[in-house]
């Protein structure tokens, strides 16, 4: 028999008054808590806790205070990822941050939906997709990013974007919704913006 919680990672439907799921999420808000509550962000226990709370964590990863996410399990983030003040992540389904991703304050990752038939809706169910942010992004503030994007390697998303659609590698996207502004060309690769 599949687990609401295997649904639920795979962007099925599922119940999400699970009691499984349910406790899942008491136990990773038990561990933001606890992150949340720490002083220094860079203290060993601080990265215990993330390490406890994420799917998988690189090296040399920077999360600042405060920080929510549902589950914290469906969270894998590579290498030199800097995530700034105040970012909440809905991880029903995957999200998966390659290397050397900058995320500024208030940035929302949102795997998790609803349906669109309200029948449907009223009886509990709920739907995702998976996020992935490649290497080498800068996500600006205030970003809401919705489920089943992807954003290519490179890319940055101007502050304030809701990303509903899949941004292609080394391009800049902004507005709401966001749309390309323009290529990042080899040149400006080496620029400060």
């Amino acid at each position: 028999m599949v687990t609401e919680k295997a649904k639920m990672i795979r962007g099925e439907l599922y119940i999400a008054a699970d009691p499984t799921l349910a406790e899942d999420r008491r136990a990773a808000r038990e561990l933001t808590k606890q992150f949340n509550d720490m002083t220094h962000t860079e203290s060993p226990e601080a990265k215990a806790v993330m390490k406890r709370l994420l799917g998988s964590m690189g090296r040399d990863c920077l999360i600042e205070m405060p920080f929510r996410c549902d589950y914290g399990y469906n969270i894998s983030v590579g290498d030199n990822f800097y995530m700034n003040f105040s970012c909440v992540f809905l991880d029903g389904c995957p999200i998966t941050i390659g290397n050397r991703v900058m995320l500024a304050p208030n940035v929302q990752l949102y795997t998790a939906s609803h349906p669109l038939n309200p029948e449907i809706r009223s009886s509990g169910l709920e739907i995702g997709k998976p996020i992935t942010i490649e290497d080498d992004v800068w996500i600006g503030g205030n970003v809401t990013v919705v489920p089943g994007v992807t954003i290519g390697r490179g890319a940055m998303i101007g502050a304030g974007s809701v990303v509903t659609k899949d941004v292609p590698p080394t391009c800049v996207y902004a507005g709401n919704p966001a749309k390309f502004i323009k290529k990042i060309e080899p040149k400006e690769k080496k620029e400060s913006v």
